[in-house]
Order: structure tokens, then C-alpha cells, then sequence
């Protein structure tokens, strides 16, 4: 198991090198020595229709809390991933929005959980109490796995990244960066939740 974590973090390791070495304005946002320590995406929003969305995708991982998140759990749901970490600015902007989202949607019908790339528990815990921030995060920043789950179809290349699946576990949409308005996200979720009507 351990082997399989060292060839995981390598290979987004390689990715993330590779990224740097490409003509991309995340990455040259980066090496221009602008201070900061992650790279912002710019709000992009991708939204794929559903011929174009590829395979379902699978993640688990440990919360923040100790407990175990499984994807599988929230099969038949729209699920919202958001990748995060205490440091970075634009996470903390987002994450009241994120959060009046998630108090507004019908847990049985929409479910959330951030991805935190680069923190301990402590530090995520502390983060969460701060912003008020109530559905789970998965520790992802020592085994790197759940970031290699989307590395095939949508790489969280950002942080912050938003990542919205569909009820089957698809890649339906992506926000590249810090979300601007809850209204983005909640119309990204209802065009879902109309699809299955």
C-alpha cells in the first residue's frame, strides 16, 4: 500500500511539473514570484454535457474528523468537490459561499465534500470552525489520491477548484479558481437536478 501512495504522489508530482513546464498562465502566475504559495485560477467555469463526461469517478479518504468518505456513498447524487487548503486566500473568500450552498440544497439529493491538498487535521479543524464550514473534508495532502482520481479528466490545477459530478459520478462541471457568487453554483446543481426529472 505504501508503494502504491509514493507512485500515486509521484505521478501528480510529474503532473505538476510538467504543468509548470507548459505555456499555461497558472503556471507562469507561479514562477512570476508573486508571493503567494498556490496558483488562483482565474473563475473559469467548464460545464460538460452529458455525452461528454466520461466515467464515473471514485474517491475515499479520511475527513478531517477521523471518519471515512466514500463517493460510493453518495451514488445517485449530485456531488460537489472543492479542493482547498487553510493558506490560501481565495479558499477562505469561497468557503461562507460554498457553505450557504450546502445549507440550502436537500442532502438526500446533494452532497459536498472539500478535498484539503495540503493541511493536517489540526490546521483543517481550525479552518472549519473559522469559516463555518459544516460538510466533511477529506485529508488528501500525504497519499495524494483523491487529487489522482480527477487527474485523468479534470485536474484540479488551481486551488481553489470546484469540481460538480453528476447523479452517475461524472464530471459535469468545474470551476477553475475561487467561486464568485453561490447563484454559479446553485444553477450548476439545479440544471443537473432538472436533467433527472
Amino acid at each position: 500500500m505504501k508503494k502504491n501512495a509514493l507512485v500515486a504522489a509521484l505521478a501528480v508530482a510529474s503532473m505538476l511539473t510538467l504543468a509548470g513546464c507548459a505555456s499555461d498562465p497558472l503556471a507562469d502566475q507561479f514562477r512570476e514570484g508573486s508571493g503567494k504559495n498556490y496558483i488562483a485560477g482565474d473563475g473559469t467555469i467548464s460545464v460538460y454535457p452529458a455525452g461528454e463526461r466520461g466515467e464515473p469517478i471514485e474517491f475515499a479518504g479520511e475527513t478531517v474528523e477521523g471518519d471515512q468518505y466514500d463517493s460510493a456513498d453518495a451514488s445517485g447524487q449530485v456531488q460537489v468537490v472543492n479542493f482547498w487548503y487553510a493558506g490560501c486566500a481565495p479558499c477562505r473568500v469561497e468557503a461562507p459561499i460554498l457553505e450557504d450552498v450546502y445549507s440550502e440544497v436537500d442532502p438526500a439529493e446533494v452532497s459536498f465534500v472539500g478535498v484539503n491538498v495540503r493541511d493536517q487535521a489540526g490546521t483543517a479543524a481550525s479552518f472549519e470552525d473559522d469559516y463555518g464550514v459544516t460538510y466533511p473534508s477529506i485529508l488528501d495532502v500525504n497519499e495524494g489520491e483523491v487529487q489522482l482520481a480527477f487527474a485523468g479528466r479534470v485536474p484540479p490545477a488551481a486551488v481553489p477548484t470546484t469540481i460538480v459530478l453528476d447523479q452517475e459520478g461524472r464530471v459535469a462541471a468545474r470551476v477553475l479558481g475561487q467561486l464568485e457568487e453561490a447563484s454559479i453554483l446553485s444553477s450548476i446543481i439545479d440544471d443537473l437536478l432538472a436533467e433527472e426529472s
